[in-house]
């Protein structure tokens, strides 16, 4: 069976009285990138915290692989594979590069800290350091193993927050705006891991206002208004219709 299909099902969140995500319907396969745009306040990553667990939907349901995780908290999704980036950098600054990754890669362990204390062999922490090493030279980011994450550039950060959360061993991967703050160098360096990411296999979800940056990269667009889904396709199909121009993207018709 195919592994990553994720979906949210008439997911509806409300806040103090107002609908922040009202009756939306999502679907990420495993292999593409699918993008969710719109204004700021259209619900973006109001959406993604319903998804990653973070907020629990009023109606609606999260389904990864056919399985319903609507009542899971966050840790047991992303250790079921669904894990997640933030718009501001998440890694540990006083870290360093290599030892933010390795928090990523323990973080679906279950059974090492017993082992390592019952003396035992513990073959998830000889996976996780294999891991760690295949994700630093895979990201170019080998050569920063020993820095302090605090030290880096916000591109880096950027980059070092992906390597985290693939070295969790993705099935689904939520990634929350993750040009923001990016200068074009870096934002060209971002799009081609992604892509060769997208073809290692996970169901890739972004949340993204760069619109060139959706254009080149993503397979299937979403775009949301106060809460909805206006419209979804593939990128051409979405930013041609005049709705999406006027309202989502503020474009002439």
């Amino acid at each position: 069976m195919t592994r990553g299909v994720l979906e949210a099902r008439a997911i509806v969140l409300r806040h103090e009285g107002l609908v922040a995500v009202d009756e939306v319907d999502l679907r990420a396969e495993p292999g593409r990138v699918t993008a969710v745009i719109g204004p700021n306040g259209a619900g973006k990553t109001t959406l993604f915290d319903c998804l990653s667990g973070i907020q629990r939907p009023d109606a609606g349901r999260v389904v990864l692989d056919g399985t319903d995780i609507t009542e899971l908290p966050a840790d047991e999704r992303s250790r079921l594979g669904l894990v997640r980036t933030f718009q501001r950098s998440a890694v540990f600054a006083s870290l360093t590069v290599a030892e933010n990754l390795r928090v990523g890669a323990e973080n679906r362990r279950r059974q090492g800290a017993l082992r390592g204390f019952l003396g035992l062999p513990d073959r998830d922490t000889a996976r996780a350091t294999a891991l760690v090493e295949e994700v630093l030279h895979d990201l170019g980011l080998a050569g920063l193993r020993d820095v302090p994450a605090g030290e880096l550039s916000t591109g880096t950060l950027r980059l070092v927050e992906l390597a985290r959360a693939l070295c969790s061993e993705p099935v689904a991967l939520l990634l929350d705006e993750p040009a923001s703050g990016l200068d074009d160098r870096e934002v060209d360096a971002l799009r081609e891991r992604l892509a060769g990411l997208r073809a290692r296999g996970p169901s890739i979800v972004l949340v993204e206002h760069d619109l060139d940056f959706v254009q080149e990269l993503a397979d299937v667009v979403y775009a949301m208004v106060t809460g909805r889904v206006l419209a979804s396709g593939t990128p051409s199909e979405v930013v041609a219709r005049a709705d999406v121009r006027t309202i989502v993207l503020g474009l002439p018709a």
